[in-house]
């Protein structure tokens, strides 16, 4: 068998080349190793792919701090929504290996994953989700999700399926499956409805969610500043290697000011901002600016029950016309946000925009207010109204009696006694000598005529004007002012008051109590129009904000919740669209971006574009990372 050349022999081979030779031969050498060391990289390369790989931490700031890290106390806490997005599986799609809806939509039978646990080990079954539903319609419970879950009999098929059953089909409602996050029955079971919210688990909560409860810390005030999450290695999806990052803490801060000062300090890693001020003070080179889209929208309603004015569909018209939705989205939201010219978000209901819309247009505002009975005089519009005087038509003189003769009195500010007596024709003397020249202290043709000249009263002028209520909330204030330069610029006075959002809502939401209303609306990822639009829901507790009522309207909103064909439900929607855009119950504005910053260390996962609440945007957390190797294909 034939062996290498040893050492010996390698320098008696040199030892006979000359100096070309050797430089030759290493050259050759060289190449030869060069070759075989870019093939074996060319196919390594070839063969494997940069993937996400375990390992990592990620810091989120947020203002506020958690109270109820439970999904049926959440719904208040923008802080509490986020930790429970994370630590909790929600019935569709997470924990749902399949989906049966029978009986036209009124019917839901659904096949658990036989694969899920809970945090402390426990496997997740029918009963938790059965549980779950029942404890927030439970009234002992005061969860405020209660509502959106009356009406629903659950009913066990076996430890991984069951069944809900509701009234009457309704198209949103796999949303409300979309938004259960389950709870552990055998954690909260024997725990009392008195006990539920002074228990630990609503700080130190048991999911069954990507991520665990690890720890927090508290100041000395006993307020919670810090919490932090540990990857959870028995979740569903962990075959796949999910989640990647080891740990996720959070930071609370009192105010926004803290949070973006901590955020130019480098303490965190991602937050959201709602102040537009804030929105360019972050360096491009650390940070990725997201703009996600939330199914809200803000609009000023219109209440024609509280001002004349609005019951005339030209001066909404002009309203309409008169505002420029550009210049507040630039001027107000740093130009975070779209435009809206209907309740019925496009990219919601999955069709076009409306044709028919009111752009911002100054010669159609004034063009349609010149059509009504309203006057400009000093660059402000009025209504001017004739007032109906007493007509002097009777000659009168002493002995005279009746409701002339005191009105007659009320002209020559005398006691309106209704009688013709010697008082009343000295009063009508000095009229006759002030005005006439004669004094024969009767009332004859000449002494009435310059009466009704005189004692006619003067026309009414009622200038334009509106009083417009909003929430005491920075951005709003400002898109009022914007509202009320714009309106004001073609002769249409405004008045702003701004409340607390508790103070609005008791005062003068609820009771209606409103001539304008600046205001959101936040719609679902299925949306129901129904509360806010129906005529069924003017009154409280409906949203129908602009108490509007037309019966065709009424009928399509009615025909499309209870539809599972999303063709039915947008055609019925384009239809609505166009109704509330010709009835014109208000201005509709724009929709904010919801803009969240995330170091630029992390990637995967954040490619949405649209959520429907902002905790979603931790929906897809699992696949976030910031460690990668090379893994072969």
């Amino acid at each position: 068998m034939r062996t290498l050349p040893s050492k010996k022999q390698w320098v008696q081979f040199f030892s006979v080349l000359n100096q070309r030779e050797k430089i030759a031969f290493l050259i050759f050498l060289g190449l030869f190793i060069g070759s075989g060391l870019f093939s074996t990289i060319n196919f390594y390369l070839k063969q494997t792919e940069i993937a996400p790989s375990a390992g990592g931490r990620y810091l989120e700031g947020l203002v506020g701090s958690p109270r109820f890290i439970n999904p049926i106390y959440a719904q208040g806490s923008d802080v509490d929504r986020d930790l429970v997005e994370i630590i909790f599986s929600s019935l569709v799609p997470d924990l749902t290996q399949d989906l049966k809806i029978t009986e036209d939509g009124k019917a839901y039978e659904i096949t658990l994953k036989n694969n899920v646990f809970w945090h402390d080990g426990t496997k997740l079954t029918a009963d938790d989700v059965i549980f779950t539903i029942k404890t927030i319609q439970n009234p002992d419970y005061k969860s405020p999700l209660r509502a959106n879950y009356l009406g629903i009999e659950t009913q066990k098929i076996n430890d991984y399926a069951l069944s809900l059953k509701i009234k009457d089909p309704y198209s949103a409602f796999l949303e409300r499956l979309e938004d259960l996050k389950v709870m552990p029955e055998h954690i909260w079971r024997d725990i009392s409805p008195q006990n539920f919210l002074l228990s630990n688990y609503n700080l130190k909560p048991i999911g069954s969610g990507p991520y665990q409860f690890k720890d927090l810390k508290q100041n000395g005030a006993n307020v919670i500043v810090s919490l932090t999450l540990a990857k959870f290695k028995n979740y569903f999806a962990s075959a796949s290697k999910k989640p990647y990052l080891s740990e996720i803490s959070f930071r609370f801060y009192e105010s926004e000011n803290d949070l973006v000062n901590a955020a130019k300090k480098g303490e965190i890693d991602g937050f959201s901002v709602t102040s537009p001020g804030y929105f360019n003070l972050f360096d491009k080179g650390t940070f990725n600016e997201l703009s996600l889209t939330l199914p809200r929208y803000f609009a000023v309603f219109f209440n024609s029950d509280k001002s004349k004015f609005l019951a005339d569909i030209k001066i909404r018209q002009a309203l309409n016309y008169a505002v420029n939705k550009n210049e507040i989205i630039q001027s107000a939201l740093s130009g975070r946000g779209q435009i809206v010219d209907s309740p019925i978000l496009p990219d919601v209901y999955s069709y076009e925009l409306p044709t028919a819309v009111y752009e911002f247009n100054l010669e159609k505002a004034q063009a349609l207010l010149e059509k009504t009975d309203l006057q400009k005089k000093d660059n402000q519009w009025v209504q001017v109204t004739k007032t109906v005087s007493t007509e002097f038509k009777s000659e009168l003189k002493v002995g005279s009696k009746g409701a002339e003769v005191s009105n007659l009195q009320k002209c020559l500010n005398i006691d309106p006694t209704g009688y013709f007596g010697e008082q009343t024709k000295t009063a009508v003397i000095n009229f006759q000598e002030k005005y006439l020249n004669q004094t024969t202290g009767t009332v004859g043709k000449n002494t009435r005529a310059k009466l009704n000249e005189v004692c006619s009263q003067p026309p009414k002028e009622t200038p334009l004007s509106f009083s417009l209520v909003t929430v005491d909330d920075p951005i709003l204030k400002e898109v009022a002012a914007l509202i009320k330069k714009q309106w004001e610029a073609i002769g249409i006075s405004v008045e702003i008051t701004t409340y607390p959002v508790s103070q609005l809502t008791q005062d003068f939401i609820k009771p209606r109590n409103y001539e304008m209303l600046l205001f959101g609306e936040v719609l679902g990822e299925i949306p129901d129009p129904f509360p806010f639009w129906h005529s069924s829901q003017v009154k409280d507790p409906g949203l129908n904000l602009a108490k509007y009522e037309n019966k065709k309207a009424d009928i399509l909103l009615e025909t499309a919740r209870v539809s599972l064909d999303e063709t039915v439900r947008a055609k019925k929607y384009q239809d609505l669209q166009n109704i509330l855009i010709a009835d014109v119950p208000g201005v509709f504005l724009y929709r904010p971006d919801y803009v969240y910053f995330v170091n630029k260390k992390i990637e995967g996962g954040l490619e949405i574009k649209m959520i429907a609440d902002p905790s979603e945007r931790f929906a897809d957390i699992e696949n976030w990372y910031t460690n990668q190797k090379r893994s072969w294909k």
